[in-house]
């Protein structure tokens, strides 16, 4: 199956994550913070889910190279070396 889930995951949660860190560092001295006992929960959920939004990114592309690797049959390093000595003897 070639549908990566992981890839509309991960932009979904680095997108959300962004926008509420953000929010949370535009009101760090806002006083709604004193029902969660003076922390910003804002900030650290959205640092939270931009961490795991490039994680899942991180993990996506890295499945993603071994795939074309894996159905190439062929290593990227020499591939690429195999090329260079065409080029050089042409």
């Amino acid at each position: 199956m070639g549908l990566d889930i992981k890839i509309p995951i991960g932009f979904m949660f680095t997108i959300f994550g962004l926008i509420l860190a953000i929010f949370g560092l535009a009101t760090t001295d806002n006083a709604m913070y004193d029902i969660s006992i003076g922390v910003n929960i804002n900030l650290f959920s959205g640092i939270g889910m931009l961490v795991f939004g490039i994680f899942m990114l991180i993990i996506s592309d890295l499945t993603f190279k071994k795939k074309i690797t894996d159905s190439l049959g062929v290593d990227e390093k020499i591939l690429k070396d195999e090329v260079r000595e065409e080029l050089d003897n042409e």
